[in-house]
């Protein structure tokens, strides 16, 4: 048998073993991560300076074998200088830091040098090698050096116990991949295929071979989980790729995925799955520090994670919150942390978005600049991403803000003070030149301005004792530095503008308006990307936003159920236009729905584009229309998770009575929740979805009007309509569910619209509040 290779980047082998001591970010390297995303632009800098015997991004590989695999360790030295039987081996470090505060080289970009000094040295035959590590201010570019010559014999020695150590790591990886292929030998589908959900299956395993991507709209109860999951470990298994990051925008999809592994364990399949939460839901102090002073698991936390982190994995293949909390008890370490580096060694990974995504909150590890991985991307619930992901990639600073952090310095520091309202300054000149909002050309000096606070507020956070002063102050960094590193990702598909809050404050924004070219560059980390919802339509609308690529897949599922389970209607006689809305238009939507659920006793949810327009039609039916023989419910802002549970809870227990469910379009109740059966046997949806005017929308109509398209669709209709599918999509779940949909705004009888309706709903029929009861009795009576 052929043996299998394991891989690790210099990197990672450094940073994973040669961790120690604390856990501690209460004091130093809070821009050091920024620095390193920002940090290719040193070295090209520094690189070009260093004359033509300098050797810039070298890449270097080791291999060694053992018994029952080979171990290859893989890496790019920022620069090398080659000499007659040695060579210096540079490692280049962008920092924030003073450099004068820096002493001497830190112990992990030491040894990520004497990595690449042994590979190269023994690749060349050197008797002894120089590492050399160029640490460099970002803001001032001034440069500090470390060097120290050490003997190739020393060297090996050095490197063999790096070795010796990671060893057992990757004998368990090497031992569980081959048992986790062998598990998938013979493996099934684990289910009778519905119609079109082969075709699927075969267009995701297809997607994934010729590493491209694919974009999937598949209606509600055809198993898009199920779907795009085997085929994807299946190609795991098949060498296709490693690793599987199944993404999602809410809490009760990533239940869903879990179920969907869990089925394939039962059927013999090994694979370790994670679910990351996020931090502030893991720690378990009642306030988030994580420093050895306020939180006893800190302390020592690198000394014991890996231990923790190893046992866990010998003894579980599923890690959940609880699994993980638990296992953090007992060893005494961060759980967060812990399931940061469990998910380095689990076959997929089950995360929001933002993990991938966001350039806050990324996993680095993953997808840090400079990383890749043979990963599978499978993203649920895709239109999600749309707005998710115009978000990750903008900024906002306000101008209160630098007034209030002045403040607050003011006795402490009188340079930071000086730069805070020399960007206080320039904010308000661009408030004296702006009306509503005022799109900017460029950020011009501001961006510079920034840099100087940032470097100041370091300074200030180095030095400042914990306390309320730090922590308001820590918020304000943390801000700019998002400000600044978004910056450098502008082009094209970015707006920079200021705007006037309702509440008074004055804003500067960085605003991502087509998040594609974003996205793809964190996707381009992986090998393949299944996009895949029950409302991706229309489907070019999605591609643009997403997607870079002219090479794209898309499928279109039909719906596995029969359109006779079901009754489409249309009331083309009432309006959710603002020009409309009124006492007398809520009364007839009121009107309308009273007659809706007259048709047939049962649970209903009506989904409205507001909350005033949902209370004022809610007083209006209660006052005229409600029965003692039904159960009004009513969604409200801010809901917790209990009062979400117990507005479901509703739903789930039949009583001889109606149900009615008031609620928000695009909201909590309006995706993600799976009512089978006569649980839910009605939606009516009120509006078109349209989102609120407001300084954005019209900033992405005119962005797409510009280029040629029709920019309201962009800005309004199309995520409109999505809401509405979403909506309408709670209905009809299994293939035994019958129910009615009834959309109520005249505007669907418009072409613009009805061109937008999945290909199922073909059979729509229009009503009026004169025969939309008996066109329901009529459905009612013959299904």
């Amino acid at each position: 048998m052929e043996k299998t290779t394991v891989r690790i980047s210099v990197r990672n082998l450094v940073e994973f073993i040669l961790r120690s001591g604390d856990l501690d970010n209460s004091k130093g390297g809070l821009a050091e991560k920024e620095a390193m995303q920002l940090g290719s632009r040193i070295h090209r800098k520094i690189q070009s300076r260093m004359g033509a015997a300098y050797q810039a991004e070298v890449p270097l590989t080791y291999q060694v074998e053992y018994d029952e695999f080979f171990l290859k360790i893989e890496g790019r030295a920022d620069g090398i200088i080659p000499e007659e039987d040695t060579a210096t081996i540079d490692e280049i470090k962008g920092t924030f830091a003073e450099l004068e505060q820096i002493e001497e080289a830190i112990e992990v970009h030491l040894a990520q040098a004497q990595c690449y000094a042994y590979i190269y040295g023994l690749e060349h035959a050197c008797r002894e090698m120089t590492v050399q590590i160029t640490y460099c201010n970002m803001e001032s570019e001034e440069i500090k050096r470390f060097s120290q010559t050490i003997d190739m014999e020393k060297l090996t020695e050095w490197f063999q116990n790096l070795l010796d150590e990671y060893y057992k790591w990757a004998l368990f990886q090497h031992e569980w991949c081959i048992a986790r292929n062998q598990s998938m030998q013979g493996m099934e589908f684990p289910f009778d295929y519905r119609k079109g959900q082969r075709d699927i299956v075969a267009g995701v395993y297809g997607t994934i071979v010729r590493k491209k991507e694919l974009f999937m709209q598949a209606p509600t109860g055809i198993g898009k989980t199920m779907s795009a999951v085997f085929p994807a470990v299946r190609a795991v298994g098949e060498g296709l790729g490693d690793k599987i990051f199944y993404l999602t925008a809410k809490t009760i999809t990533r239940t869903v995925a879990e179920e969907a592994f869990e089925i394939l364990r039962g059927r013999g399949l090994k694979y370790k799955v994670i679910t990351l939460t996020a931090k502030e839901k893991m720690c378990v102090c009642e306030v988030m520090e994580c420093n050895p002073k306020t939180c006893q698991r800190a302390k020592g936390h690198y000394d014991r994670v890996n231990d923790a982190v190893y046992e866990l994995l010998c003894a579980s293949d599923t890690f959940d919150r609880d699994t993980l909390l638990a296992q953090s008890e007992k060893w005494s370490v961060c759980p967060y942390e812990m399931s940061l580096d469990t998910a380095t060694w689990a076959d997929a990974v089950i995360c929001d978005y933002n993990y991938v995504f966001d350039p806050r909150a990324h996993l680095r590890r993953f997808f840090a600049e400079g990383v890749k991985g043979e990963y599978l991307f499978l993203i649920d619930e895709a239109h999600n991403l749309v707005e998710r992901g115009r978000e990750m990639f903008s900024a906002v600073l306000y101008k209160e803000d630098f007034l209030a952090v002045k403040k607050l310095v003011h006795p402490y520091n009188k340079k930071l003070e000086r730069c805070l309202e020399k960007s206080n300054r320039q904010l308000l000149q661009y408030k004296r030149e702006c009306d509503t909002y005022e799109i900017l050309p460029n950020l011009g000096s501001f961006a510079m301005g920034l840099l100087n606070v940032m470097a100041e507020l370091e300074k200030f956070l180095e030095e400042v004792d914990p306390g309320e002063l730090r922590d308001e102050v820590l918020n304000f960094y943390f801000q700019v530095r998002t400000f600044l590193a978004i910056s450098e990702l502008i082009d094209e598909n970015y707006v920079i503008y200021t705007r006037h809050d309702d509440d008074g404050r004055f804003a500067i924004r960085l605003y991502c308006v087509n998040p594609a070219v974003n996205l793809q560059e964190c996707l381009k980390k992986g090998n393949s990307t299944v996009f895949f919802s029950a409302t991706l339509l229309p489907m070019h609308y999605y591609k643009t936003l997403f997607s870079t690529r002219e090479d794209d897949f898309a499928i279109r599922a039909v719906s596995p159920f029969g359109q006779e389970n079901r009754r489409l209607l249309l009331g083309r006689d009432v309006s959710s236009r603002y020009t409309r809305r009124g006492y007398e238009e809520y009364r007839k939507i009121a009107f309308y729905i009273h007659k809706v659920i007259c048709a047939k006793e049962g649970n209903y949810l009506i989904f409205f584009p507001s909350y005033r327009f949902m209370e004022e039609v809610y007083t209006i039916y209660q006052e005229n229309y409600a029965k003692e023989d039904i159960t009004l419910i009513k969604q409200s802002m801010s809901m917790s998770e209990s009062s979400r549970e117990e507005f479901l809870r509703h739903f789930h227990i039949r009583k001889e009575r109606t149900l009615v469910g008031f609620s928000i379009m695009g909201g909590i109740f309006s995706e993600g929740i799976d009512l089978i059966g006569k649980r839910l046997i009605g939606a009516v949806v009120v509006g078109t979805g349209l989102p609120q005017v407001g300084y954005e929308r019209e900033i992405l109509m005119n962005f797409y009007n510009a280029r040629g398209e029709n920019g309201f669709d962009y800005a309004y209709r199309f995520p409109g309509m999505n809401k509405v599918l979403q909506a309408a999509g709670r209905v009809i779940r299994t293939d035994s569910d019958r129910g009615v949909i009834v959309l109520l705004d005249e505007r669907f009888m418009n072409r613009d619209y009805r061109e937008l309706f999945p290909a199922d709903w073909s059979d729509y029929r229009i009503c009026t509040l004169d025969n939309v009861e008996n066109q329901l009795m009529d459905f009612w009576e013959n299904s």
